[in-house]
């Protein structure tokens, strides 16, 4: 990695198939930085932990003395902090990559984490039950609808979310994407959209995403 024997210590606090601690272990893969996986049981949270994520909610970081909660604020610190490393995730002034970080936030997380708690969490919860058709439905059209304007964008002559340059932007779907192409009725919701599913295909080629992927015990749709 490229910074063997790191100077500082990094322990990312999750648990693998978080999808926010996915976002952070795709970056750190990008940079080339190393770190541990600190397991976090969320019904035994210990001092320790608490002591870096006060509202007892994972991801939490620790990179030598900074300690971070709130996955967006720690992706944005460690594209701050590595800008020298390759790739630069924050290419400036962008007025775009602002803009579809906060898009990322408000539109595209929410509702595709709601579908896909929908149709694949939920029904495995201990006395799950299956999916309400009328519910998934009307939580597709929301995903819909939101696919709706990033199909536009990238069919605009946008390569990436932020024009030609893959950033932060980008980084910030990559593990609820993966969930998404993990969910058969949220897929099809991608695969529709020529523009979005290339976007898709193309960045989740990237040889740090396929480490991150490989590292996580998938189990099937």
């Amino acid at each position: 990695m490229a910074e063997a024997a790191a100077e500082t210590s990094r322990k990312l606090y999750g648990y693998a198939l978080s999808s926010n601690s996915v976002r952070i272990a795709a970056l750190l893969n990008e940079k080339g930085l190393d770190y541990d996986l600190v397991a976090v049981d969320l019904d035994n949270k210990t001092p320790q932990f608490l002591a870096i994520s006060p509202f007892g909610q994972i991801p939490a970081f620790q990179d030598g003395d900074d300690l971070l909660f709130e996955s967006r604020a720690i992706s944005r610190h460690i594209a701050t902090k590595y800008k020298h490393l390759c790739p630069d995730l924050l290419p400036t002034p962008s007025a775009k990559l602002e803009t579809w970080l906060e898009v990322e936030s408000h539109h595209f997380y929410p509702a595709v984490a709601d579908l896909v708690y929908e149709l694949r969490v939920r029904p495995r919860l201990p006395g799950g039950v299956p999916p309400d058709p009328a519910v998934v439905d009307g939580l597709a059209r929301k995903v819909a609808d939101v696919l709706d304007v990033y199909e536009a964008h990238l069919a605009a002559g946008n390569r990436y979310l932020a024009g030609d340059v893959f950033t932060l932007a980008d980084v910030n779907h990559m593990a609820q994407l993966l969930a998404v192409s993990k969910t058969p009725r949220a897929a099809e919701l991608v695969a529709a959209r020529p523009h979005v599913q290339a976007w898709w295909e193309d960045i989740s080629a990237r040889p740090a995403w396929k480490r991150t992927v490989a590292a996580l015990p998938l189990s099937p749709p």
